[in-house]
């Protein structure tokens, strides 16, 4: 799959899952973590620091959402790509890996 569009398909040198993110979605995934990295160094001082821990279980909470946040962004680009492009070809494993990925993102 070298589709630029496609978050996930196949190295061709090494049959190992790779991801084809276009310029605009790479950016903003890592600008995403990047904020989140801050945030929990944020947190790691509140710590050090001894904060009220109401304090710190509210950036805690801040921090869980934000990166929920990611993990939907990129199950949105998965599931309008990869997915989609995998079942048009015929592969309905991808619907279990999909259901798999999706139950471990519940937990």
């Amino acid at each position: 799959m070298n589709n630029k569009n496609c978050l996930c398909g196949q190295d061709n040198s090494a049959d190992v899952r790779v991801s084809h993110h276009d310029e605009k979605t790479i950016k903003e995934l890592v600008n995403r973590i990047n904020r989140i990295e801050g945030q929990l160094r944020g947190i790691k001082g509140m710590i050090e620091r001894q904060a009220y821990c109401d304090q710190i279980l509210n950036q805690i909470a801040s921090a869980n959402a934000a990166l929920h946040g990611v993990s939907k962004l990129l199950l949105e680009k998965h599931m309008k790509s990869c997915v989609k492009e995998q079942l048009q070809a015929g592969d309905e494993q991808v619907i279990d890996e999909v259901l798999k990925t999706i139950f471990k993102m519940m937990r």
